[in-house]
C-alpha cells in the first residue's frame, strides 16, 4: 500500500493528468489490512475475556486472624505471617506451616500425583517440602478436619506459582504457520525486488524517463505480491476456530488453530481426561501363572482355582491392605456399580474381592488394623499390620502393596503352590515375564507381599509406630501381582 501511495505521488508531482489506479490500489490495501487487523484482534480479544471471566468466576477468599480479629479478605491480600483458619472443603490461599491441626487432610494430586489425601499437622516430619507433614500448599485442596497455619509464602513464591513461573517463562516459539508464511514473504520479497530492479534497469537502457522507470519497479515489486494472503489466512483461521468454538474448543491464538493441525504427536494425562478413572482388575499372577480375574456380577466368566493357597493369600492382603469402602446405602445396587470412597485403583481390589470373598468389611473387622503406613511418592508402596482371626495363630500380620520392582525389591522370599520358596534368579526371571506382559497390555500392575511378625517380639499389644518403623519392612514374602484396566471414555476414539 505505501509503495502504491509513493508511485501515485512520484506520478502527481510529474503529469497534470495522473492515473488513479495506483491510488485506489493504495487505499484498497491499506483498507484490507487494517480490516484484519480488527478483526483478528477482536476474535482473539473475545477469546482473551472468556479466558480471563474464568479466573474471575469463584473469587477466593481466606479467614486470617490479624491483631486479635479474624477477618475474610481475598487470597491475593494475604502477606507472609498472616495466621489463616482452613476447613475441610477449602482450597488452600497460600503457601503455609501448619501450627494446629484436627484430622486435617489435603489433596496434592495436583502438585504430586498422589491420588490419596495426605494427612497434616504441625509435626516436621521430612526434609523434603513435598513430603513432609507441617505443609500445605497453595492450590490444593483440604478434604478433611480443620487446621490453622502461617503463611510462608504468597502469589509467585509459592510451590505452585515457581512452576506457574517456569512453565510461563518458556520461549514458544514461532508457529509453523508463521514460519511458512515469513519464509514464504522472504521469496516473494526477494523474487520481487530481483525483478523490478531487473526491469528498471532495463527501461533506463531503453532511454525511459527515471521517473518511469521508477514508477515501473514499484508496479513490478506491487505485482508480485500477493496482497490477499493476510486476508485470506485470516478470515480461514478465523472460520475454523469459530467451528472449533461450536464444538466447546476456546481458541486464544489464531495462529494455534494451524498448529493443532500440524501436530503428530499430543502427550496427554491418560487416567480420568482418556479415560473413565473406573479401574477394573483384569490379571492376577500368583503361582506362576497369569490368571484372568472374574469381575461378572453372577461370577458367570473365566473361572480360577480361589481355594488355592496362593489366591488365598493375594485375596487376604488385597482386601486388607486397603483403605477404599464402599459408600453406605448402596446394598441392592451391583458390586461392579457401587460407589466407593477412596483411590480409583483401591476401588477395583476392593469391587473384586468383594466378588471373589464377599463381606470385605466383616473380613477387615476380624482382621483389625493396628498400624499404617500410607502410600508416598518417594516409598511407592503402602503397609498395614493387622492382628489375626486365627485363634490358632494370633501373630501379626503385616501386608504390603505398592510400585512392584519396589515390593520384590523388599522381599527374599516367593510363596508358589503353597510353599515358601527363596527368591533366587529363577523366580525373579519368572516375576520380570509377567510383569512386562501385564504392563505390555496397557494395564497398571501392582505388586503384594506380606509377612508374619514373630509372637517373641511383637506380641499382642505391641506399639507399632508408623511415623519412625519399628518393625521389618524387608526380607518379606512375594505373593504375586494384579493388574487393572480403566476402560476408555466413550469419546476418545473419536477425539483422537
Amino acid at each position: 500500500a505505501i509503495l502504491c501511495f509513493i508511485a501515485y505521488s512520484i506520478q502527481a508531482t510529474t503529469s497534470e493528468d495522473p492515473n488513479d489506479d495506483n491510488l485506489y490500489l493504495g487505499i484498497v490495501l491499506a483498507a484490507v489490512v487494517i480490516v484484519t487487523g480488527i478483526f483478528s484482534y477482536y476474535q482473539e480479544s473475545k477469546s482473551s475475556k472468556i479466558m480471563e471471566s474464568f479466573k474471575n468466576m469463584v473469587p477466593q477468599f481466606a479467614t486470617v486472624i490479624r491483631e486479635g480479629e479474624k477477618l475474610t479478605l481475598r487470597a491475593e491480600e494475604l502477606v507472609l505471617g498472616d495466621v489463616v483458619e482452613v476447613k475441610f472443603g477449602d482450597r488452600i490461599p497460600a503457601d503455609i506451616r501448619i501450627i494446629e491441626s484436627r484430622g486435617f487432610k489435603v489433596d496434592n494430586s495436583s502438585l504430586t500425583g498422589e491420588s490419596e489425601p495426605q494427612s497434616r499437622s504441625p509435626e516436621f516430619t521430612n526434609e523434603n517440602p513435598l513430603e513432609t507433614k507441617n505443609l500445605a500448599f497453595f492450590s490444593t485442596n483440604a478434604v478433611e478436619g480443620t487446621a490453622k497455619g502461617v503463611v510462608i509464602c504468597c502469589g509467585d513464591q509459592t510451590v505452585m506459582g515457581r512452576i506457574a513461573g517456569l512453565a510461563s517463562g518458556l520461549d514458544t516459539g514461532e508457529t509453523p504457520i508463521a514460519k511458512e508464511i515469513h519464509h514464504f514473504i522472504h521469496l516473494i520479497t526477494g523474487v520481487a525486488v530481483f525483478l523490478g530492479v531487473t526491469f528498471f534497469i532495463i527501461a533506463f537502457i531503453l532511454g525511459y524517463h527515471w521517473l518511469d522507470a521508477v514508477i515501473f519497479l514499484i508496479g513490478i515489486i506491487v505485482a508480485n505480491v500477493p496482497e490477499g494472503l493476510l486476508a485470506t489466512v485470516t478470515v480461514c483461521l478465523t472460520l475454523t476456530a469459530k467451528r472449533m468454538a461450536s464444538k466447546n474448543c476456546l481458541v486464544k491464538n489464531l495462529e494455534a488453530v494451524e498448529t493443532l493441525g500440524s501436530t503428530s504427536t499430543i502427550c496427554s494425562d491418560k487416567t480420568g481426561t482418556l479415560t473413565q478413572n473406573r479401574m477394573t482388575v483384569a490379571h492376577m499372577w500368583f503361582d506362576n501363572q497369569i490368571i484372568e480375574a472374574d469381575t461378572t456380577e453372577d461370577q458367570s466368566g473365566l473361572q480360577y482355582d480361589r481355594t488355592s493357597p496362593g489366591f488365598k493369600a493375594l485375596a487376604k492382603i488385597a482386601t486388607l491392605c486397603n483403605r477404599a469402602e464402599f459408600k453406605p446405602g448402596q446394598e441392592n445396587e451391583p458390586i461392579l456399580k457401587r460407589e466407593v470412597n477412596g483411590d480409583a485403583s483401591e476401588a477395583a481390589l476392593l469391587k473384586c474381592m468383594e466378588l471373589a470373598l464377599g463381606d470385605v468389611m466383616g473380613i477387615r473387622k476380624r482382621n483389625k488394623k493396628v498400624c499404617e503406613i500410607p502410600f508416598n511418592s518417594t516409598n511407592k508402596y503402602q503397609v498395614s499390620i493387622h492382628e489375626s482371626d486365627n485363634p490358632d495363630d494370633p501373630r501379626h500380620l503385616l501386608v504390603m502393596k505398592g510400585a512392584p520392582e519396589r515390593i520384590l525389591d523388599r522381599c527374599s522370599t516367593i510363596f508358589i503352590g503353597g510353599k515358601e520358596k527363596v527368591l533366587d534368579e529363577e523366580m525373579k526371571e519368572a516375576f520380570n515375564n509377567a510383569y512386562l506382559e501385564l504392563g505390555g497390555l496397557g494395564e497398571r500392575v501392582l505388586g503384594f507381599c506380606d509377612y508374619t511378625l514373630p509372637s517373641d517380639k511383637f506380641p499382642i499389644g505391641f506399639k507399632f509406630n508408623s511415623d519412625d518403623p519399628n518393625f521389618p519392612v524387608d526380607g518379606l514374602r512375594f505373593v504375586g501381582l494384579m493388574s487393572m484396566i480403566d476402560p476408555p471414555r466413550a469419546a476418545v476414539p473419536d477425539a483422537v
